[in-house]
């Protein structure tokens, strides 16, 4: 019995000390203090500082710890220990200069360090009696979803732990407005007589936009089977012909949509410039324009000659219908052939410009180690590599040779093609002639690529599609918005305008 309490005891004594010392690492390495010794980031601690979560009504100051790790017993010690590790690693083997802190802040990426057992820990109650309707809405559209993998807190509380300047959460009944009427407005759209380039002036707004004639001619649509990140929609290759028609220089800016916003009435308003926002004038009285979003569409990255996002493909549709009454024109989205035709402008590789999408990407171990070379593709896209995750103004790109600006990158654009992954496969043999693509279908093409995707996803002939659901999966509205998407940031729309008697074609009123 001596024998065993004398080899018992110092194990006991032993195994005490490591329970009390490993309790005591772990309220160590749980300070803010410790946490801001790796994330050396000044802004992070800044807007931790300028938080909600900093400064609570009831006196609590949450820490670091209680949001970017779960509750105990619940993969606490887990997610602490392969936290700890992927910080020091960063820490002693990165430079910290050359991350990129905004698209760090993104909701993509910050759904990945924020858990919402942790949120749920504090917040039990979710219906306080305090709670607007629109934020009980909003719970209970949680409450019945909170299974679902893709739906976080922070969709909606995004600036709960570290202040966003700007951030809006709630309807925004007060977005598109301006302090005062603009001092001077357009009175009549441009007159289009001949096939030329020219500026369009929306009447009632000061806001005015450059088109582009686009000559009518033949192409091949789609992509070679040896092409680099070539996918299975984009074949097989099929000679289109295109008859001539203007185009939109730049994207839809912010300018050019909210005066669509400003000028259009629609159900829902609140304010007392309902249907006639900023003293603009407007006769548009049967086309209804978009209610007020939820949140702010912009994401707070500014707007003037950004490119517009957030608006659903019906919003796109009815900008389109609205602008052709109120210019006496005929403006509508580009079919998908159009689309990659004055995209590749007189061009067949992957881009408009020479190169080899491979030796533009950045990611993967091979690209790292040959350190490729991306200054021309640079010269005329913004994507992943080179925007600050976010869109940027048209005037930072050169433009193809058609003279049209953001074909690729910046913000994907609609088309108004159903996507159908076998769509060129259902035309006829031969020559197409102008196709519109498949009579019905579920999701709308999208085409072009954004800032948030790598070269080989901004080929002339990569496709893509609307995920109708996935971008409202968040929208708390009951019904969801037929206007604004709550989870697509990256999309846009530029507008095409027929070139028919309206635009100085004479033969084709014949």
């Amino acid at each position: 019995m001596k024998k065993f309490l004398l080899w018992f005891t110092p194990g006991l004594i032993l195994g005490i000390v490591i329970v009390l010392g490993a309790g005591k690492a772990l309220d160590a390495t749980s300070t803010n203090d410790y946490c801001q010794s790796c994330h050396i980031h000044p802004a992070a601690d800044m807007s931790w500082k300028s938080s909600v979560h900093y400064e609570t009504n009831s006196g609590y100051r949450v820490a670091c710890v209680e949001c970017h790790l779960p509750p105990k017993g619940q993969g606490y010690l887990w997610a602490k220990g392969t936290t700890g590790l992927r910080d020091l690693w960063s820490y002693y083997t990165k430079d910290s200069a050359s991350f990129d802190w905004d698209e760090r802040g993104r909701l993509e990426v910050a759904r990945r360090h924020v858990y919402n057992s942790s949120c749920l820990k504090c917040h039990e109650n979710l219906f306080p009696p305090e709670l607007t309707k629109e934020g009980e809405d909003a719970h209970l559209y949680y409450t019945q979803q909170e299974e679902s993998p893709d739906l976080h807190c922070i969709n909606c509380h995004l600036n709960a732990g570290h202040y966003i300047e700007g951030y809006t959460h709630g309807s925004n009944v007060t977005f598109g407005s301006v302090s005062s009427a603009p001092k001077e407005v357009f009175k009549e759209a441009t007159t289009v007589t001949e096939f030329v380039n020219y500026t369009e002036n929306i009447p009632g707004s000061p806001v005015s936009f450059n088109m582009i004639a686009i000559p009518g001619g033949t192409f091949n649509m789609g992509s070679p089977d040896d092409e680099p990140f070539r996918r299975p929609d984009e074949g097989p290759v099929r000679e289109v012909e295109i008859s001539p028609f203007f185009m939109a220089e730049i994207e839809v800016t912010w300018d050019e949509y909210l005066a669509f916003y400003a000028q259009t009435s629609a159900e829902g308003r609140s304010t007392d410039t309902e249907g006639l926002r900023s003293g603009m004038a407007s006769d548009v009285d049967a086309i209804s324009g978009a209610t007020p979003p939820y949140g702010q569409p912009d994401q707070g990255w500014g707007m003037g000659q950004r490119p517009a996002i957030s608006f659903t493909f019906h919003a796109a549709e009815t900008y389109c219908r609205w602008l052709s009454q109120v210019t006496g024109k005929t403006y509508r989205l580009p079919t998908e052939a159009e689309w990659e035709y004055a995209c590749r402008a007189g061009s067949s590789g992957p881009y408009f410009f020479e190169g080899n999408p491979k030796k533009f990407e950045k990611s993967g171990l091979m690209a790292k180690l040959s350190k490729n070379d991306t200054s021309l593709i640079n010269t005329y896209v913004i994507y992943k590599e080179n925007s600050p995750s976010k869109t940027q103004t048209p005037d930072l790109v050169r433009p193809n040779p058609f003279g049209l600006k953001n074909m690729l990158g910046n913000v994907a654009e609609f088309c108004s093609d159903w996507y159908q992954a076998d769509a060129y496969s259902q035309y006829p043999d031969g020559l197409i002639r102008d196709p519109k693509g498949p009579e019905s279908g579920e999701e709308h093409v999208v085409r072009g690529g954004s800032f948030l995707n790598s070269a080989g996803l901004l080929r002339s002939a990569t496709r893509d599609y609307t995920r109708t659901e996935a971008w409202l999966r968040t929208d708390p509205q009951i019904p969801k918005s037929i206007w604004w998407y709550s989870d697509c940031f990256n999309v846009g729309f530029r507008v095409v305008c027929e070139f028919d008697e309206k635009t100085g074609n004479l033969s084709s009123s014949e």
